[in-house]
């Protein structure tokens, strides 16, 4: 598979995240949010850090980036896109995913591993992972997702929740949710479910020996089943 990385100002997790995907089988290219093409990509990845320095909201300027125009056209036909923290943030700014994001419950920055629960897979994400409860790392300062009741509901009806945060048994509790997000939401697809966005770091869960693998477990079934 062929993948794009997309690099904006303030990015910082763009070469962690390539090297997830060559770590896995994946043909990355890394691409400027200048460029007005994107290259032939199955897979086109909006990465964590703090685009613009995230002034006005997260990821609102990036998510004007000429390179957008392109991805929001691929995503449209179809295409594989994920959105990692910024990038979850950049898919709500520019309409890809409903809802935003909004500063983290208790105002304050937070970085520590969390588990998830997988709620809903699809086609092109979560299809065939074989844990129903992973752990990941989060690093965020607005990560609390947010979404009105008409709109929950849609996202309910249409299994477009794709992760929850919880406790490493599985359960969901206020306790388990690191940033007040609605209904423990930390993933969430587009309708068609070819669109991801997510607040944890797969990419920093991709060795044993420094962190963990349950990233792995993320990367692998992606390019397995696509």
């Amino acid at each position: 598979m062929k993948s794009s990385v997309i690099i904006f100002p303030g990015s910082n997790c763009d070469r962690d995240m390539s090297v997830a995907l060559e770590k896995f089988g994946f043909k990355n290219k890394m691409v400027w949010h200048n460029d007005n093409e994107l290259p032939k990509s199955d897979l086109i990845v909006l990465p964590g850090g703090f685009s613009y320095g995230d002034y006005l909201r997260t990821g609102s300027i990036a998510a004007k980036s000429k390179i957008m125009e392109e991805v929001i056209n691929f995503a449209k036909q179809g295409g594989m896109v994920l959105g990692v923290c910024n990038g979850f943030q950049l898919l709500t700014e520019s309409g890809l995913l409903p809802g935003v994001l909004l500063r983290n419950k208790y105002l304050r920055f937070i970085s520590s591993n969390v588990y998830l629960k997988i709620r809903n897979n699809s086609q092109f994400f979560f299809k065939n992972v074989d844990k129903e409860i992973l752990e990941f790392h989060i690093a965020h300062n607005e990560g609390c997702y947010y979404i009105d009741n008409n709109k929950l509901k849609e996202l309910e009806d249409n299994s477009q929740i794709a992760l929850e945060y919880c406790d490493k048994n599985g359960k969901t509790s206020q306790e388990a949710n690191p940033n007040g997000s609605i209904n423990n939401i930390a993933a969430i697809y587009n309708k068609n479910k070819n669109i991801l966005g997510m607040m944890p770091h797969p990419e920093r869960m991709i060795d044993t020996f420094l962190s963990g693998e349950d990233g792995s477990l993320f990367f692998k079934d992606i390019i397995s089943n696509n």
